[in-house]
């Protein structure tokens, strides 16, 4: 679990939102991310070496450029663990708790 809380913490900012929404439409360069969000180099560097430790973008050089990418399978995986999170199942935390009240149906 300590993976998705590093993601979630990542995507806790609105600009690193931003990033990933404009990602979602193909690669980046981070020139264009700069200018797409009116930031500065630093600061997108600092939001991109967030989201890369996390997992969630690639990145590769070409020349002077990085290009960025988001990795569809990381969200991916996400979605599962945030459906498994949310769903019942047979071996859900409250049974160690002692709750009777935990129940799973089928």
């Amino acid at each position: 679990m300590e993976k998705q809380i590093e993601i979630f913490k990542a995507l806790s900012d609105k600009n690193r939102l931003l990033i990933i929404e404009m990602l979602s439409c193909g690669e980046l360069c981070a020139c264009d991310i700069i200018e797409g969000l009116e930031l500065t180099q630093p600061t997108v560097s600092h939001h991109m070496k967030i989201l890369q430790h996390a997992g969630l973008v690639n990145s590769k050089k070409n020349g002077k450029w990085t290009i960025y990418s988001l990795d569809k399978g990381a969200f991916n995986d996400l979605c599962k663990f945030i459906e498994r999170l949310s769903s019942k199942k047979e071996d859900c935390i409250c049974k160690e708790l002692g709750r009777s009240s935990c129940i799973v149906e089928n």
